[in-house]
């Protein structure tokens, strides 16, 4: 039985995964969560009720959270790339900079579309406040740490660059990183032409209307 994903193109913990099937080619079913296909709809909150982004389905088994799956997928269905480094102190630094993308770049980036999807005009510009003062903070600490790397731990792509990715897209969206944080927006740029997120980009083009604080003429 084929990998099921449950999931949107337009979503970022979703893109998230689908980076990391996108860099081993792994075979899967994409199944888009939408008002129009209520079949999915209805298997996804069976198989997480609590109604999150993405799920995997691997044969009886159901997978939720985005770096649960990337590691469930890393463990059961490795490919010739390794996404977490088999040195546990090495496997540890790119958790935490999985961590470091979902909760101090992808959750503030949240906090600002949350407060714009509310229709509340304070909501909206409070939470684009509460935004850019985090971001700016996490954009200067990623400037520093990424001196001298290619991608977020090294040399090596891995996990970390899967969360990094959709994160920073719409994060700089959000609160444009500036020209100050050279190495930031160099890191962006260079996983932007990854052949994974690029594909992953790509998909959810048509969508990017959606995106309530308005999606920039670029990338």
């Amino acid at each position: 039985m084929p990998l099921a994903l449950y999931g949107h193109p337009f979503s970022s913990y979703t893109q998230k995964v689908l980076i990391a099937l996108y860099e081993n080619q792994t075979a899967f079913e994409f199944r888009w969560v939408a008002p129009d296909q209520p079949l999915h709809m209805a298997e996804w909150q069976r198989l997480w009720p609590l109604r999150k982004f993405p799920v995997l389905l691997d044969g009886e088994q159901s997978i939720a959270e985005s770096s649960i799956v990337i590691e469930h997928l890393h463990l059961h269905h490795p490919g010739p790339v390794a996404l977490l480094p088999s040195d546990a102190q090495a496997a540890l630094d790119v958790r935490f900079m999985d961590r470091f993308f979902d909760l101090h770049v992808m959750s503030p980036m949240q906090t600002a579309v949350n407060g714009a999807l509310s229709g509340d005009a304070i909501r909206r510009k409070d939470g684009l406040a509460f935004a850019q003062e985090k971001l700016e903070i996490a954009y200067a600490w990623l400037d520093t740490h990424l001196a001298g790397k290619t991608w977020a731990c090294g040399e090596r792509f891995s996990m970390a660059d899967c969360a990094a990715a959709p994160s920073l897209f719409y994060a700089d969206w959000t609160h444009p990183i500036s020209g100050a944080h050279s190495h930031l927006k160099a890191y962006r740029e260079r996983l932007l032409v990854r052949p994974s997120f690029a594909r992953a980009v790509n998909e959810a083009r048509p969508f990017r209307a959606y995106f309530p604080l308005g999606a920039p003429d670029r990338d």
